[in-house]
């Protein structure tokens, strides 16, 4: 086997894993454009629930499925606004994206039996943001044992139902207002 080598192609201690299609996300090819420039984040809102598999809906965010998630019952909250930094949040936006989020949590629990979450945002594309131009916030639902070969070696994720179904129960199992 070829000794791995560092800059200047000097030995060293790193172990490397090749990903070349991930070069089309560094470049940004298919990135969404603005508002105008088709935005899925924008177009969502417009679908039936069903159809966008939108969660739920409050009046300046909604909580939708990732349609390409790194678990079942991965969500987005995501403001209805097409604004791409967290700071450009007016109040109201920025209350009710904390009220969703804690939602989602609760939802994720009552219907999976999540033991932990993974809550965040990518700000910018340098930062991992897979659409950079509208804030979305992460709710990653964890099970032990959740991570294993398969996403590493195989790059396939397997989801245990479909996104209708998963939408159905987590919107079934969304916390009223209060």
């Amino acid at each position: 086997m070829e000794e791995e080598r560092g800059g200047g192609g000097v030995p060293d201690s790193f172990q490397r894993l090749w990903t070349p299609h991930r070069m089309a996300y560094i470049k940004g090819e298919d990135k969404a454009a603005g508002e105008d420039g088709g935005c899925p984040f924008c177009e969502i809102p417009r679908m039936s629930d069903e159809d966008g598999l939108i969660v739920a809906r409050g009046s300046a965010v909604y909580a939708v499925l990732n349609l390409y998630p790194y678990n079942s019952g991965h969500l987005m909250v995501i403001p209805y606004r097409h604004v791409a930094d967290y700071t450009a949040l007016d109040e109201e936006q920025y209350t009710e994206l904390a009220v969703f989020t804690r939602r989602a949590i609760t939802a994720l629990r009552a219907a999976s039996g999540a033991q932990g979450f993974n809550v965040g945002m990518n700000l910018g594309s340098v930062a991992g943001a897979g659409i950079a131009a509208h804030l979305h916030q992460h709710v990653v639902p964890r099970w032990g044992g959740d991570t294993n070969f398969m996403p590493v070696v195989g790059r396939t994720r397997v989801l245990p139902q479909l996104l209708r179904d998963t939408r159905r129960l987590i919107a079934d199992a969304w916390p009223d207002a209060s």
